[in-house]
């Protein structure tokens, strides 16, 4: 079978293909459905799918653009043959319906006019394949051609040809009649536009990101734009705490858009894969919109889309010619009334990151936007109005059909990267996205506003011209435009807190014996930007974890830790920790109180009031614990040491605060709340008994002077056997009858080691628990590094044991459910580990598995899953700043980070030698010397290969 054509140099007809003729094996990459669709996911593809059988021009083998209108830009022929490519894989047409469509397609394709016989043009009429303006009027000459659609019909053909070879030498033939190279110029993308006088104008074309997506698909084909896959210029700007990437090439100086969307990372991701800078910029992006929601209840899906209504295509960005959360027109027009939150969007997101909580919020918001006969997906729902974009496009469904097969393949990019290329991450620029690793803190699921529901009303849907290019080249220069800029969204207010009053020059620390090498400080950096990222600048505070908004006292404890060790490490100058650390101090002197005693256990790192665990309001708290508030004595004692300025201002806050309840009888307690039958709000005060965290806290408070003993090391210990290894799992103890969910982990004793140094009887515990989890890789191979960790889905807390419930390596939810799949590898106790003991083997296993797991911008994340070595992507203050003491340790020659400090004329030990006042203050200052005479000096370990000294 022939049909007659000119496309091939030296044939005048060429052969219809078809599968029988050209057998290709069934069984290629292309077919390896990996994670089928489940049956609403088959319903998705199967509603954006029929968009595409609705739309679908019979004469040409093309599809419509947006719905009913038959036009169609080089970039929608594109979605048109990835949905095509898709649908086929997911097994929802026949090879011979298949075969059918593009065997039409590629006939009409392959005798297209050219824009001056060298590439396609712009647009063309769906229904007869001549060239047309964007309203869908014959233009002779055409109006030029965009690069950046060459590259998406580049990156399409690709997938053609691969996942069909026997098409492979019909698409060469098509591209072989194209003048590529005249879309290159300088190493970089240029598309032609028509000036009023009829003559071509070629012009730079492409912003970050869209820029980089549209080169690679050149690639493919050996057309190299080594500029364009360049991330500069740009620069780094903040969007709701977060740093996003921007191109600095914007409207005001080069007459074309910067616009910074979800798109073109989306594409990225489901086609290459997230590699490089990808895997950051596409989380900071995001996030940003996940933060817009937490701070005004709105759902954020933003990218460009049609709309059912005049201006007919609008821009909703992230960031746009200076303006955060822009929604402009391809004039820079704002409109911000017709921000969407995008279809499109919504599932790109869910679908890179499934295990992100937000993503599957939007995506729970637009699943089912579908036209009522299943004839595809709307755009999307109006911010403003809650009513849907009815807007149906061949973008938005063609996004969607590419979504799901990049699902169902087990999410494997649907081209990879082995073939392109991908910029460096380039040096410097500061990220943000915002955790409870507070040891009592139960960490419940972030409260969860309701999603905007979806308006039945249905406005009259007017023609609208197809879609625009996606960044189009830059305008030939144009009388005065427009630049109306859209404001962003005001956030609920926060708590302006004065700092306390400055205490002279900052000072610029001593020099490390062991100064970092280069590679260790991009740790360093890496750790701190977590704090940089989750820090609200009004009050100073940070959030515990990055999924929530809220700080607890343990949390506060890991920032002040880290601000210091980012101070000794210079990390950060003198004069922001400076600034930094009196924010923070004045925040600490305003907090309220938990019945004027103790600061309650969390806060809203905004306003300052207390909230529950899952950061909802609690007005009249909910108790307080004395594991954080000794978490944060430490911190606040080893400041005053290291920079005894801040001493009496630091003195001045704890001398405000009640101990009469948490430290009684050589115990510590902690307060909770209930509620009784008529919901009245009852203080219970129980004693602390879990291992490890309970002498932590108490070695915190024997610093202040308190007689703690009774809850500090010592005693005897029950043990269990795991690895053949003897391990501590609680305290035998007569004083309290006191049960909790006991589990033995290594945060708290690695936490005591790096701050005070290991004393003979918690160098024991600290020996056996360590030498438990190498024991268990030798005779496993099993990287073991057991932790409490958080992660950003149910249960949001694991704590992955080295024995719990008698049972070893065990990993228990918060609520003492088994979860026997959720064991982490924590980073933080890697670090910890190779910090204390970087001799041993084991450690350095370790240290080398854990190393990249880190987002330069964001911070560590938790660790990884043991059994299928899976990122945690969850990122916490806990888990940052024990990286950064484990650093600062390792350039202190191994010295304990909290030292003695005899100095008895601050005004807590001067309110101690004076009297109680009520307040529970230590009876008398001879507590002091409790620190200095045990120094821990002549008690460090040395352990070689895992064998105790």
């Amino acid at each position: 079978m022939f049909l007659c054509g000119t496309f091939l140099q030296f044939l005048f007809c060429i052969p219809t293909v078809s599968l029988a003729e050209n057998s290709v094996a069934n069984a290629n990459s292309c077919g390896q459905i990996t994670a089928p669709l489940t049956p609403e996911e088959k319903t998705y593809a199967s509603a954006a799918w029929q968009y595409f059988v609705n739309n679908y021009q019979a004469n040409t083998g093309f599809t419509n653009s947006t719905n009913n209108y038959p036009s169609g830009t080089l970039w929608d022929i594109g979605n048109y043959l990835m949905a095509l490519n898709a649908v086929r894989w997911l097994d929802l047409i026949k090879q011979s319906e298949f075969d059918s469509r593009l065997n039409k397609f590629l006939t009409n394709f392959a005798n297209l006019k050219l824009f001056e016989n060298a590439l396609p043009n712009k647009v063309y009429n769906a229904a007869n394949g001549q060239m047309t303006d964007y309203g869908n009027k014959p233009v002779e000459k055409g109006l030029g051609w965009s690069a950046l659609d060459v590259g998406r019909i580049l990156a399409a053909f690709h997938i053609i040809r691969t996942c069909h070879p026997q098409y492979k030498e019909w698409l060469n033939g098509i591209i072989a009649k194209w003048q590529v190279a005249r879309s290159l110029k300088d190493d970089q993308l240029y598309g032609a536009a028509v000036l009023p006088d009829g003559k071509t104008l070629l012009v730079q074309e492409g912003r970050l990101g869209y820029e980089e997506y549209a080169a690679r698909g050149y690639e493919l084909w050996g057309f190299k734009a080594p500029k364009a896959l360049a991330l500069e210029p740009f620069k780094f700007v903040e969007v709701n705490g977060v740093q996003i990437p921007v191109d600095t090439r914007d409207y005001q100086t080069t007459n074309a858009n910067n616009y910074v969307v979800s798109e073109s990372y989306i594409l990225d991701g489901i086609e290459f894969g997230l590699e490089g800078y990808l895997k950051v910029y596409a989380a900071n992006l995001l996030e940003a919109q996940k933060r817009r929601f937490e701070s005004t209840g709105q759902l954020t899906a933003v990218s460009e889309d049609n709309l059912d209504q005049p201006p007919y295509f609008i821009y909703n960005t992230v960031y746009s010619n200076g303006v955060a959360w822009a929604a402009i027109t391809e004039k820079n027009v704002a409109k911000p009334e017709f921000r969407n939150i995008s279809t499109k969007a919504a599932f790109g997101w869910r679908y890179l990151y499934p295990d992100n909580p937000y993503a599957q919020k939007i995506f729970d918001a637009v699943k089912d936007l579908r036209e009522p006969k299943g004839g595809g997906f709307y755009a999307g729902l109006y911010e403003e109005t809650k009513q849907t974009n009815k807007s149906l496009t061949g973008n938005t469904n063609g996004l969607i059909m590419e979504i799901l097969y990049y699902k169902a393949r087990g999410n494997r990019p649907l081209i990879g990267g082995s073939g392109v290329s991908f910029a460096k991450m380039p040096s410097g620029g500061k990220s943000t996205p915002a955790q409870s690793n507070s040891p009592d803190a139960t960490s419940k699921a972030p409260a969860q506003n309701p999603p905007p529901s979806s308006s039945t009303k249905n406005p009259p849907q007017n023609p609208p011209p197809s879609s625009s290019t996606k960044n189009p080249a830059q305008n030939p220069p144009a009388s005065s435009t427009s630049t109306a800029q859209v404001n962003q969204p005001s956030s609920s207010p926060a708590l302006k807190i004065t700092p306390i009053s400055p205490v002279g020059t900052p000072q610029a620390p001593p020099k490390l014996p062991n100064p970092l090498t280069v590679v260790q400080r991009r740790y360093a950096q890496a750790a701190w930007n977590y704090f940089q990222a989750n820090s609200q600048s009004a009050t100073g505070l940070i959030s515990d974890r990055s999924d929530v908004k809220g700080a607890t006292l343990w949390g506060l404890g890991d920032y002040l830790a880290a601000l210091n060790a980012a101070w000794a490490l210079e990390i950060i100058s003198p004069k922001e920790f400076d600034s930094r650390t009196r924010q923070l101090l004045g925040a600490l002197a305003q907090i309220p109180l938990f019945a004027g005693e103790l600061p309650s256990r969390g806060y809203d790192p905004q306003t300052l009031q207390p909230v529950d665990y899952g950061g909802n309001p609690v007005p009249e708290g909910t108790g307080w614990s004395g594991l954080d508030v000794g978490r944060l004595l430490a911190a606040l004692y080893s400041l005053k040491t290291d920079h005894p300025e801040y001493a009496e201002a630091i003195d001045r806050i704890v001398l405000d605060w009640s101990y009469l309840r948490v430290v009684r009888d050589g115990i510590l307690f902690s307060a909770t709340v209930i509620k009784d039958k008529n919901e009245r709000s009852l203080p219970r005060v129980n004693p602390e008994t879990r291992l490890g965290y309970e002498e932590y806290a108490a070695r915190a408070f024997q610093l202040w002077g308190f007689d703690i003993d009774k809850s500090a090391v010592g005693g005897k210990y029950k043990t269990a056997s795991v690895e053949g290894v003897e391990v501590p799992i609680e305290r035998i103890r007569t004083d309290t009858k006191s049960k909790v969910n006991q589990y033995t982990v290594s945060n708290p004793f690695l936490l005591y080691a790096l701050e005070f140094g290991l004393d003979p009887q918690m160098r024991s515990l600290f020996t056996a628990i360590y030498q438990a989890q190498a024991q268990r890789y030798r005779h496993t191979e099993t990287l073991t590094a057991s932790a409490t960790t958080l992660i950003e889905r149910q249960p949001y807390t694991i704590h992955s044991s080295i024995i719990a419930q008698n049972q070893p390596w065990m990993a228990l939810g918060d609520d003492g459910q088994p979860l026997p799949e959720g064991r982490l590898v924590s980073s933080a106790v890697a670090f910890a580990y190779y910090a204390l003991l970087p001799e041993d083997s084991y450690t350095q296993e370790l240290i080398k598995a854990i190393t990249d797991l880190y987002n330069p911008l964001l911070g560590f994340y938790e660790g990884f899953y043991e059994k299928t070595g899976k990122t945690a992507l969850g990122s916490t203050s806990s888990t940052n700043s024990m990286i950064l003491q484990s650093l600062l340790y390792t350039a202190t020659k191994q010295q304990p980070l909290i030292r003695p400090n005899t100095a008895m004329n601050s005004p807590w030990w001067q309110a101690i030698t004076q009297s109680d006042s009520g307040r529970g203050l230590p009876n008398t200052a001879s507590q002091k010397s409790q620190f200095v005479n045990n120094s821990p000096k002549n008690y460090w370990i040395t352990v070689k290969d895992g064998n105790q000294p």
